[in-house]
């Protein structure tokens, strides 16, 4: 695990259930949690079929250290961190898997003013966790249990207010929320925005009967073809924690995730230029392109989106203005709205994008942006560290970036080596606007790793 994590990955910790995922591991994560943050916690889950068990387990270890704790039920992840930073909530705990097959599960802890806990917060949980150090509270200071259902409206509200009423009108969109919690949000969000809003996949159903979570090309295809069929604009899919979302454009064709970030940093760059986008080194340097164009820097953190969060935050409070941020999967941060991965408002995001361009359609619009050729692998190895560094010692005299792994910078390409956060491997990256040049560094890079 990296920064010092033994059990955390970069969102939460997730196993199969029944193995390494079992409510007693989820008590004693919810009796850490309530030991350290006193007061009223909020918790959450997906659709998953074991979330409920998992859920009550979460909750008996909070109210054995005291919390009071408030059980939103079934909610997309940066719904209940919205509520969370504007209910005056002590923390939170979400219990999902995100994109993970239906057989896992997992928690995610929130701070109180939304974001995920920090590495070092983590670390301390962690702590507490193995030691069995538990403020239990006596009979008579065992927290008490609230449900609040209801309170998922004011995520919705907070997300359509930030556009003017009916930016949506005259528009068609498909929406998939792979049998996830988005589907409660997002068809009700763009509905509001004026849009005409078809569904699939849009019944609550942990099994995840239509496709798997992550939302592939593949795993989309129904969702093209019914944007085909009902000749919507665009088609927008979910995974299963609904933080973030993806696009299939008005031809059905799928929005590979950076141009998703593209398209929409344009339209928030286009409207607040000289600010700051924060993303992480593996990112396409379309980002860069893009921010340039708007007279906006990008400032690069390791990979992850709670390092992006925290950098906006922490630049904020530099007296830095910043515009935007996010990653190159979906996952995209909006600093107006909340500092988290926000799949919904990124769906409502793309309405807008779309109205900003007087008719064209979405197909169009992306083929205004640069095109560039991204060599993406992973390769399992005992030592990651030792590849990594072997990688270093084989690119003398390069400019080389240590933000998160090796990051070697050419000027018609760039290529990324870094050890797994999670995996025993190390994932390469390589991209440039000609393909023959990403591929020809990428097989230096396997010559310097011995792969080849």
């Amino acid at each position: 695990m990296q920064n010092g994590k033994q059990m955390f990955g970069t969102n939460g910790v997730r196993g199969v259930v029944g193995e390494t995922m079992t409510p007693a591991l989820v008590l004693k994560i919810g009796a850490a949690l309530g030991s350290m943050r006193k007061g009223t916690i909020a918790v959450g889950r997906d659709t998953r079929t074991s979330g409920e068990a998992l859920t009550h387990a979460l909750k008996a270890g909070l109210l054995m250290t005291g919390c009071d704790v408030v059980d939103m039920g079934i909610l997309p992840t940066p719904a209940l961190q919205y509520i969370i930073k504007t209910g005056r909530f002590d923390g939170g705990a979400m219990i999902t898997a995100s994109h993970n097959p239906p057989e896992y599960n997992g928690v995610k802890i929130i701070e109180a003013d939304g974001t995920e806990m920090s590495d070092d917060e983590i670390i301390r949980l962690e702590g507490r966790f193995f030691a069995g150090e538990f403020d239990t509270a006596s009979w008579e200071g065992v927290g008490t249990e609230t449900a609040a259902p209801d309170r998922l409206e004011e995520y919705i509200e907070a997300v359509v207010r930030h556009f003017p009423a009916g930016i949506g009108e005259g528009m068609t969109v498909v929406v998939d929320p792979g049998s996830g919690p988005a589907a409660l949000t997002t068809p009700v969000i763009l509905s509001r925005m004026g849009c005409r809003v078809h569904t699939i996949n849009a019944r609550l159903d942990g099994t995840f009967p239509g496709r798997m979570p992550e939302p592939t090309p593949e795993g989309l295809r129904p969702l093209s073809e019914m944007v085909v069929a009902t000749g919507a604009d665009f088609g927008v899919a979910h995974d299963g924690d609904a933080d973030r979302a993806v696009f299939v454009d008005n031809k059905g064709c799928y929005i590979e995730e950076n141009y998703e970030f593209g398209l929409i940093e344009d339209y928030v760059c286009g409207r607040n230029s000289g600010g700051l986008v924060v993303t992480p080194v593996a990112t396409s340097r379309l980002i860069l392109d893009v921010a340039e164009k708007h007279g906006c820097t990008v400032d690069y953190t390791p990979v992850g989106s709670i390092y992006v969060a925290r950098r906006m935050i922490e630049l904020i409070s530099e007296g830095k203005k910043v515009s935007f941020g996010g990653e190159g999967n979906g996952g995209l941060i909006y600093p107006d709205h909340q500092f988290c991965r926000d799949g919904g408002m990124t769906a409502a995001m793309m309405v807008a994008v779309l109205a900003s361009h007087n008719g064209r359609e979405l197909s169009e619009i992306q083929g205004d942006l640069p095109l560039y050729h991204l060599v993406k692998e992973k390769h399992h190895t005992r030592d990651p560290a030792t590849l990594v560094r072997a990688v270093e010692e084989a690119f003398p005299g390069e400019t080389i970036e240590k933000i998160d792994g090796i990051k070697i910078i050419r000027d018609d390409a760039w290529a990324l080596i870094r050890a797994s956060g999670t995996e025993p491997m190390i994932r390469i990256m390589v991209e440039s606007q000609d393909p023959d040049v990403a591929d020809a560094m990428y097989r230096e890079i396997l010559q310097a790793v011995g792969r080849v």
